[in-house]
């Protein structure tokens, strides 16, 4: 991917010990320009080319030590700024944030042991003893709403620190189709079998390199089972009667306002 000549208007995308920096205030303009790093552009390590963002070159970088007063800004958790972005910046921040990940992971050759280097014609890093390619890792993840006249089934994981519940998820596994996991983290989860399952929505989950790949379904048989391992509540719930959820921009959400609309129809 070529790299633009730099601008004093550059969009910066950088990160210390997995926070990212930003403006002190994040909501109005909460990324970083060019113009605004000068102080510390000698501190920031490892640069990545994202691509254009409304004009604007995109870099992500990271910081070899926490801000220091150069900078009016501050370090924040990624999950907390991307909920509360416009959807293409918020796609921006978590790819930074992946591939600064994938640069660090992918520096030696997992085959060997060499130092790799990066491809010029593509994001890749090669091994220029044994051959060996890396790509940016993609991880696959399903998430689903389930419903049962007119109730939405809702789980917290043990997991989370956060004290929410959601429409349950889970990774696929090799050989798997993504109609089969759906089922299948269903099951296991809750002991609920499911049946109509339909396509929703997918979006980019870089926690550390997902991407949620979102589904309805309906109640097949069974009765609610949970291990109380990785779930530790898990009940049925009317549009009127929600636990706390997911805040919005997040795919869960997108399901769960879904179901709010459709079971008042």
């Amino acid at each position: 991917m070529p790299v633009p000549a730099e601008s004093p208007s550059d969009l910066w995308f950088v990160f210390h010990e997995g926070r990212i920096l930003v403006n002190l205030s994040p909501l109005s303009d909460p990324i970083p320009r060019a113009e605004n790093l000068a102080a510390l552009r000698s501190s920031i390590k490892n640069t990545v080319f994202l691509g254009v963002y409304g004009g604007a070159g995109c870099f992500a970088g990271e910081l070899a030590s926490a801000v220091t007063p150069e900078f009016p800004g501050k370090l924040v958790d990624l999950r907390d700024l991307v909920i509360g972005l416009d959807e293409g910046l918020s796609r921006i921040c978590g790819r930074a944030s992946q591939l600064l990940a994938w640069e660090k992971n992918n520096a030696y050759c997992g085959r060997c042991g060499s130092a790799t280097e990066s491809k010029s014609s593509e994001r890749a890093k090669v091994c220029p003893r044994c051959g060996q390619y890396s790509f940016p890792r993609i991880s696959p993840a399903v998430i689903v709403a389930v419903v049962r006249d007119k109730k939405i089934l809702l789980a917290r994981n043990k997991t989370f620190t956060r004290p929410f519940h959601s429409v349950l998820a889970g990774f696929v596994e090799p050989g798997e189709t993504l109609e089969y996991c759906v089922k299948r983290e269903v099951f296991e989860e809750t002991g609920i079998r499911i049946k109509n399952i339909r396509y929703f929505g997918s979006q980019p989950w870089p926690f550390p390199d997902s991407l949620m790949l979102a589904f309805t379904a309906e109640y097949a048989s069974g009765e609610i089972k949970i291990d109380g391992v990785e779930i530790g509540e898990a009940d049925w719930y009317g549009a009127d009667s929600l636990p706390a959820v997911p805040p919005h921009g997040s795919i869960s959400r997108k399901l769960i306002d879904w179901f709010r609309e459709t079971a008042s129809e």
